[in-house]
């Protein structure tokens, strides 16, 4: 959808009339419904003055097309601005511009693609302006079929108007060199070299044809697209499915080639505990459904998971047209009804009613998903809640799929494949944490390496040791240790100090804790390893769980102060004392069964207090040759 479109002349006209911003706000309100708050009013007014600046040059066709907040069809991105025309050859070109109003940024080490700017009142991590426009450019590629199929160029940029550049500019480092490449930044000062850029793909105009045809070309993957995720999957081991996963995945491709054919709305929701293989199955459903060309998109709350293993199926390269694949569960607040073919929700338990930054935006993500897919994949563990604000569980997707008509297909992965295939030791975590009561008081005659630790040291001896095998052991801990800022991307700034032992946090400037070289150093969270799995975990267990009078008791007291888990217990408290201790028992008590099951061949375990260390040491009744040492 185009919310403004023109040409060269009727766009200097509207800018000249101080009329253009009154103009998109009238055609948002008039196409969308929505209202425009005032700072994104100002914006307009500011960046397309400089638009007019670039654009007043004789040699730019007067029918240059243009189109300003284009809606990218399928996804709430908006492209800033759009040029169309012809070069010398008659070749159709379309340049993607994204604006900027920054006047400053920071580089963002060890994060592909990423900047620091100061945004939303605050200074935030967010694309590198010419990734973005990128990314658009490959969104609209890769899915539109008017684009593949008369070979429309695409040729993304960025305009920072406000922002100097300077010899060696951080905008510039090396780490950003492919995406400069492909998509260049202009920036204050440059006109003239902006509109060599364009004058470089438009010399004669279209009269906005071509952003008319873009704008109504059929969702379509591109064969690239296809063979690209395709190849990427042939060959990893990871991603083979097994006995159950396969039965399950079967299912989803039958239930979604009905809505593909009936065009009637279905939401299937898959249970299952950790190591099911959740995951496997969705990514391969993931590849199978977009080589059936459908519009598949694979969708997250948590980061980690989502760039752990979109890096695994990228490999080494930075650069892939994949990414626009995999997408974050807030993103879906403003799209039409049936826009995606099929959604693939993977870790459904983490999702949020609202979405932003703020959680001010939309009303419920499982609905909005529900809404804007004809087919829907829920994958779930409704026992990994493990923050106030997820929302996640079997009877809200139920209930939002009812309200949108889609038709409820329910399925399980029963099968344990993480724990080297021991269900008595999940069963035990249940148990010995009082989450369930199962038959599996201790851990004899299961084939799963536990160890219970006497101290931190040990923990760290155990995995330094494992992750020399294959890089996949890492050490976890529950979040009773603040995050210190000030060390937030050095491993030298402890954060962890337990006695003599003491360790980092996992770094802030990287997303792929679970797969990086030398996060073995650090200690992840449970945000950085949920949805994820290792060899061997090393678990720390804070003061926050506690072994007294008999039982396992929690404790939200002992949670650090920069954990947003439990954001709002403290009121809830004062307020509602009994639900704010149930609630917080069920979230601690997930957050270390979550832990304490990231470990496929085995876990080592130390807890704070020496109470739950004892009765671990007993529930586990391992022998004392297992146990003496540790």
């Amino acid at each position: 959808m185009i919310v403004y479109a023109g040409n060269k002349t009727d766009f200097l006209i509207s800018v000249e009339n101080d009329t253009i911003a009154e103009e998109i706000e009238y055609n948002i309100y008039q196409k969308m419904r929505k209202r425009t708050v005032i700072n994104e009013f100002r914006s307009w007014e500011n960046s397309l003055e400089y638009m007019y600046k670039v654009l007043n040059d004789s040699e730019i066709p007067e029918d240059t097309g243009i189109a300003i907040e284009y809606n990218i069809p399928q996804t709430s991105k908006r492209v800033d601005f759009i040029l169309s025309g012809y070069d010398l050859d008659e070749k159709p070109n379309v340049i993607i511009i994204e604006l900027k109003q920054w006047d400053r940024i920071q580089a963002v080490e060890s994060q592909d693609g990423l900047v620091e700017t100061y945004t939303g009142n605050a200074l935030r991590k967010v694309v590198h302006p010419s990734y973005q426009a990128w990314s658009y450019a490959m969104m609209i590629k890769d899915y539109n079929a008017f684009v593949q199929m008369e070979r429309i160029h695409l040729w993304p940029c960025a305009y920072l108007h406000n922002y100097r550049r300077r010899p060696n500019d951080v905008l510039d480092q090396p780490q950003y060199y492919e995406y400069l490449k492909d998509s260049p930044a202009f920036t204050r000062g440059e006109v003239a070299r902006f509109r060599k850029f364009i004058k470089g793909y438009i010399l004669k105009g279209d009269n906005r044809r071509l952003i008319y045809r873009i704008d109504n070309g059929k969702i379509h993957p591109s064969k690239s697209l296809q063979n690209a995720i395709s190849s990427m999957l042939k060959g990893n081991k990871e991603f083979v499915m097994l006995d159950e996963q396969k039965v399950v995945y079967e299912e989803i491709l039958y239930q979604s080639r009905k809505c593909m054919r009936d065009n009637k709305k279905r939401t299937i929701i898959v249970s299952g505990g950790p190591g099911t293989g959740k995951t496997v199955v969705a990514i391969n459903l993931l590849a199978e459904l977009t080589q059936e060309d459908q519009f598949v998109q694979y969708v997250s709350k948590n980061t980690a998971p989502r760039n752990v293993y979109l890096k695994k199926l990228k490999g080494q390269m930075k650069k892939s047209t994949i990414d626009n694949m995999f997408k974050g569960s807030g993103i879906y607040t403003d799209t039409e009804k049936n826009s995606v073919d099929t959604i693939l929700v993977d870790e459904a338990h983490r999702l949020n009613e609202k979405s932003g930054i703020f959680k001010n935006i939309g009303e419920n993500q499982i609905k909005e998903i529900i809404h804007s897919s004809l087919c829907n994949v829920f994958f779930i563990d409704e026992r990994q809640r493990v923050t106030l604000s997820d929302i996640g569980s079997v009877a809200e997707i139920e209930k939002w799929a009812k309200q949108e008509n889609s038709e409820i297909t329910k399925m399980k992965l029963m099968s344990q494949f993480r724990c080297d295939g021991s269900d008595g030791y999940l069963a035990w975590v249940d148990d010995v944490l009082e989450i369930e009561d199962t038959a599996n008081y201790d851990l004899k005659d299961i084939n799963y390496d536990v160890k219970i630790c006497d101290t931190p040291e040990q923990v760290r001896e155990f995995i330094m040791e494992k992750n020399h095998e294959a890089n996949r052991a890492r050490i976890l801990a529950g979040y009773c240790w603040n995050w210190i800022s000030a060390g937030k991307n050095d491993t030298s700034v402890h954060d962890i100090k337990i006695g003599e032992f003491e360790m980092s946090w996992n770094l802030g400037n990287t997303s792929t804790f679970a797969i990086d070289d030398d996060s073995v150093n650090e200690v992840g969270c449970i945000h950085t390893s949920q949805g994820l799995e290792f060899d061997y975990v090393g678990v720390i267990i804070g003061e926050d769980l506690r072994y007294e009078k008999g039982h396992v008791v929690t404790d939200f007291q002992k949670r650090a102060k920069t954990d947003r888990s439990l954001s709002g217990i403290k009121k809830m408290f004062k307020e509602n004392p009994q639900k704010a201790l149930k609630e917080a028992d069920e979230i601690i008590k997930n957050t270390y069964r979550t832990l304490l099951t990231r470990g496929m061949k085995g876990c080592y375990i130390y807890c704070v207090d020496s109470g739950l260390r004892e009765y671990l040491k007993e529930r586990a009744a391992l022998t004392e040759g297992e146990n003496k040492k540790y």
